[in-house]
């Protein structure tokens, strides 16, 4: 653990303020600025600049645990975002333009701070500054919850444009279920049956998954750990069949789902992170599953996005079902 004087923590605390209010104030200001270019990169990937032998030490070290560390839900590690390391000398001209940039700067002013499209749009560009590593390392660690917050909703929103590009019309959620979701033209519906809907969008060696369906308001989910992956089962064996006689969807028994109690635009869910397989079969993969309380039509809306994609990277696929998801809007 880093040690820190009294006095840089209370500096801490000032700059974490000023950090957001810059951060707030960028988003919400009606100033007309210059132009600035569209910003470019792959989604879930970061620039990160700081001098060579700090990249390769223990500072280093600890953007690599940060920024790398396993994206969760995935059968096998992958990172939460893929690390560029770029020297200060070479951080110029179209490198400014990357969408997701972190900078650490040698300096008698120690302060970190979040600023939005200073190059490039959209863009989130984090400069951490201080004395010596041990101060940089020090306003990582204490803001990386809040960087790694900004970071992901850059990236939504950058996926929510490239779908805007593209959007799907299809109207069978709005008439059967009474919602919307912002999902892409490619994805087409596979089946469509009373209280159950699944799209389908095919990519490289596999195919992405969104179904849908619902739950009576009575339904008990005190014991989520059980109950989930019970109604997951049920409906995988109904609905979802695998390529062989009497095979089916199931929750994966080897491994625990992660559960967390969280909202969608303001609506009590449940949301469920893990890995499903094949009753009977050797199919399996990473799901996303949202049980979110629907007050307005006396019932929960289920939502649940799985890929299967053998030898593929999956993180972002994952990232675009569960982006899709989280633009639930439900209809009185």
């Amino acid at each position: 653990m880093i040690k820190i004087n009294q006095n840089r923590t209370a500096r801490f605390s000032l700059f974490l303020l000023l950090s957001l209010s810059i951060l707030l104030l960028s988003c919400n200001s009606s100033t007309t600025k210059a132009y600035v270019p569209g910003s470019n990169g792959n989604i879930n990937s970061l620039t990160v600049v700081m001098d060579e032998q700090y990249w390769s030490g223990n500072l280093g070290d600890q953007v690599r645990d940060v920024f790398a560390g396993p994206y969760e839900g995935l059968p096998f590690d992958e990172p939460k975002y893929d690390l560029h390391y770029m020297p200060p000398k070479a951080f110029g001209g179209f490198a400014r333009n990357s969408r997701n940039i972190i900078v650490f700067s040698k300096d008698t002013i120690d302060k970190m701070s979040l600023v939005k499209n200073p190059w490039a749009s959209p863009q989130i560009v984090t400069l951490i500054s201080g004395e010596d590593i041990d101060v940089m390392g020090f306003y990582l660690d204490e803001n990386q919850d809040l960087i790694l917050q900004a970071y992901s909703e850059n990236e939504r929103t950058e996926k929510l444009r490239r779908i805007s590009k593209s959007p799907n019309k299809d109207q069978n959620l709005a008439s059967k279920f009474k919602i919307s979701l912002d999902y892409p033209s490619v994805y087409s519906t596979v089946k469509d049956t009373t209280n159950f809907l699944w799209i389908e969008k095919e990519v490289l060696k596999g195919h992405l998954n969104l179904i849908v369906y619902t739950l009576p308001f009575e339904t008990d989910l005190k014991n989520i750990q059980k109950r989930i992956p019970k109604i997951r089962d049920s409906i995988g064996e109904i609905y979802v069949p695998g390529r062989l006689p009497n095979s089916y969807m199931i929750t994966e028994k080897a491994y625990r789902p992660y559960y967390y109690l969280t909202n969608i635009r303001g609506l009590e869910a449940i949301l469920t992170k893990g890995t499903w397989e094949v009753e009977n079969d050797f199919m399996a993969g990473p799901f996303v599953n949202y049980i979110v309380k629907d007050i307005k039509n006396n019932r929960y809306v289920v939502l649940e996005g799985f890929a299967f994609a053998p030898t593929e990277s999956k993180r972002n696929y994952m990232f675009e079902l569960n982006t899709i998801m989280t633009t639930l809007e439900i209809n009185k």
